[in-house]
């Protein structure tokens, strides 16, 4: 028995920000900023929506494509560290704003979150436990940003993924999963304020402590090395070599990574699905938004070999290997 792919889903906000748009706000250029990341503009969620709206959407599209009611769906993840508010979790609201009546929990691994989320919804199915999970990952970055910040406004971007897991007993499907995380590098990304450690104050909300944080330059390594390493650990697991890939879904952080991960895995960078132009950073939405995209493009097609893998805060990383 295995757990397959049965849909997908994407929802982006229609208000666009480029990169002449942000040069505006803060010390910056296009070009500074494609040569750095290859990003070319962002989307940012309209004034009045919130992150289950976006979230419920891109669900909605998912459960189409797998030709099912939400109302069929026995569970809903979501992974997001934007949520509407800090309680109760996001997916309760998607999970009423869908018409369903499932079980519904968040989980918070950043950028690597649908990953964590494709695993956890696997290992129910493959349990008995459940027939059809929901997974999403969803992202209002644009709400936790400092916009004065240069090196973190002009990276991320907001979006919605999402796919319907069903258990299967042919041969698509997931083939593993692969998670890992390292919080001793837990400050090299972080939202310092608004939890135990420092409470929503006068003091924080002046200090600009609600905002993202980030050592990009540090960032950028660990991403290089652990997406390469945790790339490799699936393929091993699986008996595949690198020709075997016939798509390699990654998170869409920078270029220069996704580049960089391909030098080091031996597989050629055209096998890599790249959306990152249009988007941006999208965190733990990033894999689920490229997948549907690529699969409405016919660049992903039935059997195919895929690759997923994915760095965000925590640090936590993780890569599947699916057969689609």
């Amino acid at each position: 028995m295995r757990t397959r792919i049965a849909g997908t889903g994407r929802a982006v906000p229609g208000q666009i920000v480029t990169n002449d748009d942000l040069s505006k706000l803060v010390g910056t250029s296009d070009t500074w900023i494609r040569e750095r990341t290859g990003i070319r503009e962002r989307r940012v969620l309209e004034p009045g929506r919130v992150t289950s709206d976006l979230a419920a959407e891109a669900g909605r599209r998912a459960c189409a494509a797998a030709s099912i009611e939400p109302a069929q769906l026995d569970c809903i993840i979501c992974a997001t560290i934007s949520p509407d508010m800090p309680l109760p979790a996001a997916s309760v609201f998607i999970q009423h704003k869908l018409g369903a009546s499932c079980p519904a929990f968040d989980i918070a691994a950043a950028c690597a979150g649908f990953i964590y989320g494709l695993s956890i919804a696997d290992s129910f199915i493959k349990a008995g436990a459940y027939q059809r999970v929901l997974v999403i990952g969803v992202e209002i970055l644009s709400r936790v940003l400092d916009w004065t910040d240069r090196d973190t406004c002009v990276l991320f971007g907001d979006g919605a993924g999402a796919v319907v897991l069903e258990r299967s007993t042919d041969e698509r499907g997931i083939l593993s999963t692969h998670l890992f995380a390292d919080g001793s590098q837990a400050c090299l990304l972080s939202i310092p304020a608004g939890g135990s450690a420092e409470p929503a104050s006068a003091e924080t909300v002046a200090g600009r402590r609600h905002f993202a944080k980030m050592n990009g330059r540090a960032i950028f390594t660990h991403a290089v090395r652990n997406i390469a390493h945790a790339s490799q650990i699936a393929l091993a697991a699986n008996g595949l070599k690198p020709a075997d890939i016939d798509c390699v879904v990654a998170h869409q952080a920078n270029l220069r990574i996704l580049e960089g991960v391909a030098q080091r895995c031996g597989i050629p960078f055209e096998k890599f699905y790249v959306n990152i132009g249009k988007y941006g950073n999208t965190s733990a939405a990033s894999i689920p938004i490229a997948l549907d995209e690529a699969v409405g493009e016919g660049r992903i097609k039935p059997n195919d070999l895929l690759l997923f893998a994915a760095l965000g805060a925590g640090l936590s990383w993780g890569s599947a290997v699916v057969r689609f």
